[in-house]
């Protein structure tokens, strides 16, 4: 670790060398969902639940085309998995995707030093085992907020989908309803679970590249082509996102209407003039309790995420949702614009979905 601790475990999943940064996730259920999230690119998980690998994993529950987080670290791996939808095994399926599995080792000791130290950097091997050398693979490794995630994640081509939510009563896809409005999706590393989500509220759905051209979309809006734009959720520190932040403004600029989750959030603040900052250790897990100011209830949320908007924001928007663990912001509608957006997953996956509601914000608003 970069503090300087030195543990051995054991592994599963591929035999390599990798360094990345640390982090923890509270989640009780939904590993495979967490691993295949864009947003973990760049990052070991540590999982809190410690049975890891009892029911295997299946093509249904993937978030993307394949895990993208460095590794995971578990209590508990459980080989020999049991459930009537699982294809393979969790080590076949990081054995596929090149991912590190460590396993055999006291997790809670972790969580409790990146609660007490924060997220930190560090380097895993089945390859080697000197200390020093390890030390030396770390020191020399560039930092994750020194990486550009978004190239590696982002689509490449841009594509319709068209599949609605799952549902696990029938244990098949829900039929789309009618598509009510038409919306382009930005893809910084985007969940299926949230185009399943807009699929659902009615909305017709086109994922392009991170490269876009504010211009284009500007002009597609103009022409009523599309109805709006949605900015994804991604990995890594959105200040090093400068071209998109570029592109956000000129769409903020002509009143596109927006919305954004995640990152997508983070980067319409950091667009607005307002920078984000690093929390210790971040927020990841299902069970985080977020407060609708409007409405004044409290909703059990799924998050994931390292950095969050400065407080100095309510100059220009509005709070909509806040955070009761640690008071920060977790929802915002902009003042005489058309954009709002949250922090946390409304589409949960894995998660409770008290928050899916705002996916039919996001189509009243294009509406109106």
């Amino acid at each position: 670790m970069e503090n300087g601790t030195y543990l051995e475990a054991e592994s599963f999943g591929a035999q390599k060398t990798e360094v990345g940064e640390i982090v923890f996730n509270t989640s009780m259920t939904g590993y495979q969902e967490i691993m295949s999230d864009p947003s973990y690119a760049g990052q070991f998980v540590t999982f809190t639940a410690p049975e890891i690998g009892n029911v295997g994993v299946n093509d249904q529950d993937m978030e993307s085309q394949k895990a993208h987080a460095k590794g995971m670290i578990v209590r508990k791996y459980q080989a020999r998995y049991s459930n009537f939808r699982a294809q393979k095994s969790l080590h076949e399926f990081l054995e596929d995707n090149d991912v590190m599995g460590i396993c055999n080792i006291d997790t809670r000791y972790l969580t409790k030093m990146l609660r007490r130290e924060g997220a930190m950097m560090m380097v895993a091997s089945t390859e080697v085992s000197d200390k020093e050398e390890l030390k030396k693979i770390l020191e020399s490794s560039p930092r994750i907020e020194d990486v550009n995630y978004i190239e590696q994640v982002s689509t490449k081509e841009p594509y319709k989908h068209n599949s609605s939510t799952f549902s696990y009563r029938a244990f098949k896809y829900d039929e789309p309803p009618k598509a009510q409005a038409k919306i382009v999706a930005i893809d910084f590393g985007v969940k299926r679970n949230i185009l399943n989500e807009l699929v659902s509220a009615g909305i017709e759905v086109e994922v392009i590249p991170n490269d876009f051209i504010a211009e284009d979309l500007i002009e597609k809006y103009n022409e009523k082509l599309i109805d709006g734009v949605f900015l994804s959720n991604g990995p890594g520190d959105p200040l090093v996102l400068k071209r998109e932040q570029e592109q956000i403004k000129k769409l903020i600029a002509a009143k596109v209407p927006m919305f954004g989750i995640c990152l997508g959030h983070q980067l319409l603040s950091i667009s607005h003039g307002y920078d984000t900052f690093k929390l210790k250790f971040g927020h990841h897990g299902g069970n985080h309790p977020v407060k609708n100011e409007k409405t004044g209830f409290v909703e059990i949320t799924a998050q994931n995420h390292n950095y969050n908007v400065p407080d100095n924001i309510t100059e220009i928007a509005e709070v909509t949702h806040k955070n009761l663990f640690d008071n920060t912001i977790e929802g915002l509608k902009y003042n005489d614009e058309p954009i709002f957006s949250v922090q946390h997953h409304p589409e949960a996956s894995p998660g409770p979905k008290e928050s899916r509601y705002i996916f039919s914000e996001f189509l009243s608003l294009i509406k109106r």
